[in-house]
């Protein structure tokens, strides 16, 4: 089995099923497999092959859906890019990859133009050098494309920041992302009459493997909206009775306060699904009250699992709001060890590791990070936590200095190169310091030689950095605090 073939079964098996809802189209799963079948083939026609990769510079759209499964279904590798990422990122990525072609919607167009690959495709009209992504369907030959992939061929390439400030590859196998794809299916019971809500970025492990892929694996509908409101979410769930949803807590905690919520039917929904960030008791309250529910269900995991981690069912959430649960889920194993690679007891603190065919290959061209990834056979989370006497699981800090905002990975380092190549700054460290909706919000902290216009210092990173990524937060000072060897204490920083 591989995932282009899921498609290709369910075209034949739930052939009139809705496949995708976005923006007004609604295509059926064989009029879907008929368009990826078509791009598919225009891609071959242009010398893209087996273990090429295609750059997606999409957002949620259907155009991001039949391009995903176009790629797969040649056997090239699909490398999903942050709709939010600025040209330099976009230009990394691209590099990093090797890409050989790249499929771009208009509206980001600017930040692609000037990208270096073989071949080169944009929604809407043709520019330049650009094919135009409608014209190539319509031109290709009708012929059906046959996926010959195997579960341990190589399929996708998540990009995520590092430790070191540069985006990393997460690379994946067919076998990786069918593994939690089926855990998926199992453990939060998707069927084919499922009705899916995707929200959050594709370009992110859990809306895409997690979500999307499930759904084609069972023959569920696929709703897809560009980008996340209060208003759109709860317009999509009354009018489509979606059944299934993944976002942020930070979109619950948004949502909770809209002042229509209460005359919504949202009825159809038996999956609220957050993850990202835990939900204090105090927030799980609101949020059930104001949603009149409890079907609020907590993941944890990394995107280097899968994502896969952990489980809090709704039914736990009365006593244990907060933890990650007190299992993983099918297919994955969960330890929290101490430096040795031993268990913990209980109440004692450890690094959460995770075992599971749903890990990463690794990461692409970079065996070093690979290396330090890896316990064994298990990947390193990088997050400390502890077992209460009960057996669940509580985060209580992270070795790496990941923030959190809104559900999505920030991380400090790659913050802070991009601030020290602003004129007079010598010195800075970025933290995340708590919000009451976003989890986090990212703090800058730095000193320089003369005092510094803020205004003019966000201007300067966002021609570097993608919004999500930029400071919210500022503090001039003489010096950062430091220790005996030079390592600036964040802690303290966190502390003031």
């Amino acid at each position: 089995m591989n995932i282009s073939n899921l498609l290709a079964r369910n075209a034949t098996k739930y052939a009139q099923q809705e496949a995708v809802i976005c923006q007004g189209r609604r295509m059926s799963y064989s009029q879907l497999d008929a368009q990826v079948n078509a791009l598919a083939y225009a891609l071959q026609s242009h010398t893209i092959e087996k273990g090429d990769r295609i750059v997606l510079f999409l957002p949620n759209t259907v155009e991001f859906i039949i391009s995903y499964f176009a790629s797969q279904r040649i056997g090239a590798i699909v490398v999903p890019v942050n709709a939010k990422f600025t040209q330099s990122e976009v230009n990394h990525v691209i590099t990093d990859a090797g890409a050989k072609a790249m499929i771009v919607h208009e509206l980001l167009f600017e930040h692609a133009k000037e990208v270096q690959c073989s071949l080169k495709i944009t929604t809407g009209s043709a520019k330049g050098d650009f094919y135009s992504f409608e014209q190539l369907i319509q031109s290709a030959s009708i012929l059906p494309v046959y996926c010959k992939l195997t579960e341990d061929d190589l399929s996708t390439i998540l990009y995520t920041s590092g430790t070191t400030g540069k985006p990393k590859g997460v690379l994946f196998t067919n076998r990786n992302i069918l593994t939690v794809a089926q855990m998926m299916a199992v453990e939060m019971e998707f069927k084919p009459e499922s009705r899916v809500l995707l929200m959050m970025p594709l370009t992110h492990s859990a809306p895409l493997h997690l979500f999307l892929i499930t759904a084609v694996l069972v023959g569920a509908t696929n709703v897809l909206t560009p980008n996340f409101t209060p208003d759109l979410l709860l317009e999509m769930v009354e009018t489509e009775r979606v059944t299934h949803f993944f976002g942020a807590p930070v979109a619950y905690l948004l949502t909770a306060q809209h002042p229509q919520l209460a005359e919504k039917d949202l009825s159809s929904m038996k999956w609220w699904v957050y993850g990202g960030a835990p939900l204090s008791q105090a927030e799980v309250k609101y949020v059930q009250q104001a949603f009149k529910t409890n079907h609020l269900t907590a993941v944890y995991g990394l995107t280097e699992a899968g994502p896969s981690g952990s489980l809090l069912f709704a039914h736990e959430h009365e006593k244990k709001a907060g933890s990650i649960g007190k299992r993983a889920p099918l297919n994955t194993e969960i330890r929290i060890v101490n430096e040795q690679g031993e268990d913990v007891a209980v109440g004692e603190v450890g690094e959460i590791i995770l075992y599971g065919e749903g890990n990463m290959v690794g990461y692409y061209n970079n065996d070093e990070a690979t290396k330090a990834a890896f316990l064994g056979e298990g990947v390193r989370s990088g997050d400390l936590a502890r077992v209460d006497e009960d057996g669940y699981m509580w985060i209580v800090d992270r070795k790496k200095d990941v923030i959190i905002s809104g559900g999505v990975n920030i991380y400090p380092k790659e913050i802070e190169e991009a601030i020290l190549q602003y004129a007079s700054i010598f010195e800075v460290a970025v933290i995340g310091v708590p919000h009451p909706e976003w989890g986090e919000t990212v703090k800058a902290v730095y000193a320089a030689k003369e005092q510094i216009d803020v205004g003019v210092l966000r201007q300067f990173l966002s021609e570097n950095l993608a919004n999500f990524k930029i400071p919210r937060l500022y503090e001039q000072v003489d010096a950062l605090p430091r220790n005996l060897s030079g390592k600036i204490l964040k802690q303290v920083l966190k502390e003031g």
